[in-house]
Formats: C-alpha cells, structure tokens, sequence
C-alpha cells in the first residue's frame, strides 16, 4: 500500500496510522462462500501456527445452533450460518434415509465474530422431505452488504447483511413447478458472477438457472436434468479457457461448460452419476478438468486452449463402491496439487493419485475415521506447503501430503459428531478459515477457534 503525502508533515501521523490500520487487515481474508474467497479450498493467510499447542487451539466462543450440513460463511466481522428448527419434542426420524414429511422451519443466522453472539436471525417454515434430512446444506454468499442463501428444500433469499431484511426470495418448487425436492435436498451451492447468482434449479432446461442478484430475476436458463435426484448435488465453478470464461456445471448425466453471461452451452462431455451422485465439486489445474463420483469413479478432461470446447483424457472406475479404482469421492472435494490429486474415497480412504492418469500411489485410513467405513469423510483445505483437514469425527488435523505420502502433524478435537449415518455418528460440514481463525458447526453448536501464530 503507498501512502502519497501532499500537505506539510502534521499530516503524517494521520496517514501513516492508515497506512498501518490497512496493512494491518491486509493480514485478515474473510471466508464468504463455498470453499473460501476465491471457491477453491485454499486457505491464504499469513501469520498460522505451524504446529497446534500442547494443550490445542484457544476455543474463542461456542453459540448453540441446529441441525444442518451447511458450512458458515465469514465477511466484515461477522458469521453467517443456516439451520434447522424442529417443534419442541420432537427430532429427527431413526431412519436417516426416510423421507416422511416432517414438520420443521429453517433459520439464517448472523452472528459478530468477536464472541459468537446471534446479531440477526431469519427465520421461515420449511417442511421437511428429503433424505438425511438433518438441516440445510450450502453455504451463504456475501457480497457487497448482501447474503444469499439456498435452504435444503429450494427456498432461495436475499437478505441485508446488516440486519437479515429480505430483498428478494424465490422458491425453486413453486417457481419451477418441482413436485419433489432432490432425494438429499438442494445442495449444490450458489455460485456469484457479475450481477448474477447461478444456481442449479432442476428441470427441462432449467437444470441451471441464473438470477438477477438484485431482485431475483431470471437472467437465463439451460440444460435438461430431471428425475428424483434433479440437477444432482455438486456446485459450479468459473474456469479461463479457449478464450473464454466458462461456467463449468456437473450433474448426473454429463459435464458441461457454459457461457456464464448467457446460458449459451460450449460443449458437454457424457458422465453419468449412478443414483444422482454428482457431489464434489469439480476441479480445474491449469487446462485440466477433474470430476470424482462416489459409484462412478474418475474422469480427466482437458479444455481446448483456443476454443471452447473438452476432450477426454481418462476415465477410470472400479468393479463397485468397495472395488474401486482411482477415485471415488461422495462428499469430499478432492486437491489438485503440483500433478497429484488428493482426496477421500468411497469408505474413507485418503488418497493420492497421479493426476497424468490415476494411478494410486498411496492411500490411509489416517485423516477421516481409523478404518474402513462407508461415506467416510475429511474436507482438505490447503495453507501454504500443508493442509488443514477437518474430518467427521470432529478432529482438525494438519498434514503434509505429498506424492510420497501422508505425514501427519497434529490434531485436536474440536467438536462432537452428532449426525447419525451408516451405524455411526458423524460431522460432516466444511469447515471456514478466516480472520487467521477456524470455523467449525455440528447439529449442536458452531464453534470458533484461534489458530493466529501470535495472540
């Protein structure tokens, strides 16, 4: 930051307390959306302890929440989280996978950062139907003074960042005539471009749908995508290639890229998700595309440098969920790192793969629950030459992982499982790293914790 000074020197002081005011947050990025600020699991603040303390992290505040698989959001100060509200006595049915109709509301909660106190919250009736139906799964926006949020069953709001007034709100089942929620509800999470917010709807041509994102709008729509699992579960992201921006939509029959101004499709690449498992979200290195399905393995494509348009460059799967090869991921977003991929297979395996053609080269049970367990889980999210992982049993852990293997650091718990799944107990929400802090939320609380190199 250069400071230019104009007037004689009773003007320093003043200037260069701004000087050091700015050079001082510059040390703090906030956390706003899916997978940090720039929707890539990659943690780029200075200033992070290198190893945990004897006695763990300092636990700045604890705030009691419900129930939800949607991660928080952090941005000027303050924390933004979703949940679920059931009437009092009553919980959630024994059976994960029932889809009873179930009484229920949804909240948007804001909280200050400083001591985890709720500033603002949102509150709105929301029924129930869908599998796992332990609360709301994405997590909000924030940009410019306004949040964004998508409950589990399409219920689409704007709202003031201030104070949680709604500026505009939609539902995807009324609005397009959905007559069933998604199996495991409305996942896949917002993406914002410019003056819209992208958003995987469900339907003939309105698989994805983009909105206005000052009074909810459609802009556009495109693609076909129907069935039980509707425009399945995994979340788009913008990529730079054959001169164009492309907007890049996975659902359970294809790969695609799109023009994210019009809705125009560049090309679309056939890959069928068995049972709609269309989940992790894709990953782009350089000119390479990589997507990771937890029946349907693996697939590498390679976009074109001077036009629009993939091919592929391998796909590889196994005989089925235990039987597999190279990858099969269902809640973890998978790392690309220096020509390796990193990420969680199907019972839980940690692994490294070589990204030219998906080859394992290592694998632990380490990083998610000690064993063989199915949908085991851990979200990787990278900081400098380590990863943070934060696994479903609640435990933080830091790691170095290389083509050589997994070489643990440390870990701490921090917070208990509380989601039942497959005879276990689970924690299965991305975590947040901002303000050199780590965020983290089960079905119980959400709970802050310093992570700062120097208090």
């Amino acid at each position: 930051m250069c400071c230019r000074l104009t007037r004689p020197n009773r003007v320093v002081p003043i200037v260069m307390a701004a000087c050091l005011s700015l050079a001082s947050s510059s040390f703090a990025d906030d956390w706003p959306q899916w997978m940090g600020p720039e929707r890539d699991a990659v943690w780029r603040e200075k200033g992070i302890i290198k190893t945990f303390p004897a006695d763990g992290p300092k636990v700045r505040w604890r705030t009691k929440v419900g129930g939800g698989y949607a991660g928080p959001a952090v941005a000027n100060g303050r924390v933004y989280v979703t949940d679920k509200q059931l009437p009092s006595g009553e919980s959630d049915p024994s059976n994960p996978f029932s889809r009873e109709r179930q009484t229920a509301s949804e909240r948007v909660l804001c909280l200050d950062d400083k001591d985890g106190s709720i500033i603002w919250k949102h509150e709105y009736d929301c029924p129930y139907t869908v599998s796992y139906p332990a609360g709301p799964r994405t997590t909000p926006v924030i940009k410019d003074g306004f949040v964004y949020t998508l409950g589990s069953e399409g219920h689409l709001f704007c709202l003031t960042a201030e104070s949680g007034e709604v500026v505009w709100s939609r539902s995807f089942q009324k609005d397009y005539g959905r007559d069933q929620t998604p199996v495991w509800g409305y996942s896949s999470n917002p993406l914002l471009d410019g003056d819209r917010l992208i958003c995987l709807v469900g339907g003939e041509g309105t698989a994805v749908v983009a909105f206005d994102k000052s009074t909810g709008r459609e802009v556009w729509r495109a693609l076909d995508s129907t069935g039980e699992h509707a425009s399945g579960y995994s979340s788009p992201i913008i990529v730079e290639a054959g001169g164009k921006r492309q907007l890049i939509v996975w659902h359970p029959s294809s790969i695609n890229g799109l023009d994210p101004e019009t809705g125009k499709v560049y090309w679309s690449v056939p890959f069928t998700s068995q049972t709609g498992l269309s989940v992790a979200t894709p990953r782009v290195d350089g000119n390479l595309l990589f997507i990771t399905a937890f029946y349907n393995g693996s697939m590498l494509l390679k976009l074109d440098e001077k036009t629009p348009t993939a091919t592929e460059v391998w796909r590889r799967h196994g005989k089925n969920e235990r039987q597999t090869d190279a990858l099969h991921s269902i809640i973890s977003t998978p790392m690309i790192d220096h020509g390796y991929i990193f990420g969680v297979c199907s019972y839980g395996e940690l692994r490294c793969l070589d990204l030219k053609n998906g080859d394992r080269l290592w694998a632990t049970f380490e990083a998610t629950s000690g064993r063989s367990a199915r949908w085991g889980n851990a979200f990787l999210v990278k900081h400098e030459d380590r990863y943070f992982l934060f696994n479903e049993q609640g435990d933080l852990i830091m790691a170095h992982l290389t083509p050589k293997g997994y070489h643990e650091l440390g870990r701490v718990h921090l917070l208990e499982p509380t989601g039942p799944a497959e005879r276990r107990d689970v924690v299965w929400t991305h975590p947040a790293f901002a303000n050199r802090n780590v965020y983290v939320r089960n079905d119980r609380e959400i709970v802050s914790a310093s992570l700062a190199e120097s208090e």
